[in-house]
């Protein structure tokens, strides 16, 4: 984001009446936290992709070696 926008941004909010710009504060405020919980997603995702793809080849190939048995849901 430019600087000009985010200028933009402060004057349109300074505009406001200060209960108006304390809500939009808040909202701002959680989304960067959404958005920063979403990047940390992403990030442990990427991290363990490699790892998830190793484990669902292996899975395939047992069931092709009749390695396996069908889950029974009751044991969990």
């Amino acid at each position: 984001m430019s600087s000009a926008a985010i200028a933009t941004f402060v004057k349109m909010v300074e505009s406001l009446p200060d209960d108006l710009q304390e809500k939009v504060i808040e909202h701002i405020r959680d989304y960067i936290a959404d958005l920063e919980d979403e990047k940390r997603w992403d990030v442990l995702f990427e991290r363990t992709q490699n790892n998830l793809v190793a484990a669902a080849g292996k899975a395939k190939q047992e069931i092709a070696a009749g390695q396996s048995v069908p889950m029974d849901y009751e044991q969990l």
